[in-house]
């Protein structure tokens, strides 16, 4: 498993780069904004909502897909765990 901690911003910020195997991602938002999930055209009236969660978030990522989120103001972080 590989692990990171990234900054989302108001801007698409990549999450979860392309991989040529599909792969299970788990996402925790760390603080209390919410984080809007989609790919590379992701925006706060196109994402898919998450929140801070008690346990992360698991989701589905085919071969050669990533990930980015997005946030209304400000920043915030979110813990990725990706299996090899």
């Amino acid at each position: 498993m590989k692990s990171a901690s990234v900054t989302v911003t108001n801007e698409p910020t990549l999450l979860i780069a392309k991989n040529e195997t599909n792969r299970y991602v788990y996402l925790h938002v760390v603080g209390n904004a919410t984080v809007f999930l989609g790919g590379s055209d992701v925006s706060t009236s196109n994402g898919l909502a998450t929140e801070k969660q008690t346990t992360p978030l698991e989701i589905f990522l085919p071969i050669n897909e990533e990930l980015h989120g997005i946030v209304e103001t400000m920043t915030e972080d979110v813990r990725v765990l990706i299996g090899d």
